[in-house]
């Protein structure tokens, strides 16, 4: 998938809702990087939300593997997150609106740390 220009904080008061800042930045993607900035916003909405400890500032939906785009649903069993300065393995199912700026199902599951010895091979950074 093509890397955004721009970097997307989150600033969403719940689950599936973004502020008219993102929304803005995001409307000036092309559909499909639109669809993975906003899904990648709602992976770190969601593992922030659900005290586990986690406190993610970046997801990458491929770092470990292509995601699969199908109309306005995003999957990858490749993605990472970032928390604390670790990179953690991710993977998601990612149901958008038809604009791509509202989620309308998500789902995933967070697996393993990424040892640091990877972390070049898969262009993760501190």
């Amino acid at each position: 998938m093509v890397l955004a220009a721009f970097a997307l904080a989150s600033t969403a008061a719940s689950a599936g809702t973004i502020d008219a800042r993102v929304r803005s930045q995001l409307q000036k993607l092309t559909p499909d990087e639109r669809l993975e900035q906003r899904c990648d916003i709602e992976a770190m909405d969601r593992i922030g939300a659900a005290k586990n400890g986690f406190r993610p500032d970046k997801v990458i939906a491929y770092a470990f593997g292509d995601p699969k785009l199908a109309g306005t649903t995003l999957k990858t069993r490749g993605a990472v997150f970032r928390s604390r300065g670790e990179w953690y393995r991710l993977s998601y199912r990612c149901e958008a609106s038809a604009d791509r700026l509202a989620v309308k199902a998500f789902k995933y599951r967070i697996g393993g740390k990424v040892p640091r010895a990877d972390w070049a091979a898969h262009y993760l950074y501190d």
